[in-house]
C-alpha cells in the first residue's frame, strides 16, 4: 500500500441514542442524515433482516440504534444511502449513557469570524449546553460544550 494514499474513514460515536445525536451533529455541521430505507427495504424483502432490527424516524425505517450523517456535497451510493466520502457514524452502546471521562476525541465546530456568539446560540438551540469559555487572549477565546449526551466538543 502507498503511504501517501488517503485513507477512506468515517468517525464512530458511541451513543444512547443514535437519531437523536445523528439529527444534532447533522443540523450542527450542515451534513444530511444519511437515508438507508431503501437498502433496509431491499433486505427485509429479501428476507436477511427482522422488523425488530429496524425503528421509524422523520416517517421512514431505519436501523434501531444506528445512523449516520454525511457532508451533502460528497458522493453517496443512492441504492443504500450509504455515504463514500467522510461520514459520521452514530452506534448506540449500553455503556453509552454512562459518560463520565474526559473524550479522547472530539469535535471542533469553526464558524464565521466574529459571530462566535451566534454559532454557540445556534448550537444551543440544536440541544447543546454551554460549559465554559476559554479566552487565549490575543490567540481568541472558544467555547467548550456538550452535545445532547454530554460529548465535548468546541465551538470557535
Amino acid at each position: 500500500m502507498n503511504a501517501t494514499a488517503p485513507l477512506h474513514w468515517k468517525l464512530v460515536v458511541d451513543t444512547a441514542d443514535a437519531h437523536r445525536l445523528a439529527d444534532f451533529w447533522a443540523g450542527a455541521l450542515g451534513y444530511t442524515v444519511e437515508d438507508h430505507s431503501a437498502l433496509i427495504a431491499r433486505l427485509l424483502e429479501a428476507g436477511h433482516i427482522r422488523q425488530d432490527a429496524l425503528t421509524e424516524h422523520h416517517g421512514r425505517r431505519a436501523w434501531a440504534g444506528l445512523a449516520a450523517v454525511r457532508h451533502p456535497d460528497e458522493p453517496y451510493d443512492p441504492a443504500t444511502g450509504i455515504g463514500q466520502g467522510h461520514r459520521i457514524l452514530f452506534q448506540d452502546v449500553p455503556e453509552a449513557g454512562a459518560n463520565t471521562g474526559k473524550n479522547r476525541l472530539h469535535i471542533d465546530v469553526h464558524g464565521e469570524r466574529g459571530r462566535l456568539g451566534e454559532l454557540v446560540e445556534r448550537l444551543e438551540a440544536l440541544g447543546a449546553t454551554r460549559v465554559r469559555e476559554v479566552d487565549q487572549g490575543p490567540a481568541g477565546h472558544w467555547w467548550i460544550m456538550h452535545d445532547p449526551e454530554g460529548n465535548v466538543f468546541c465551538a470557535a
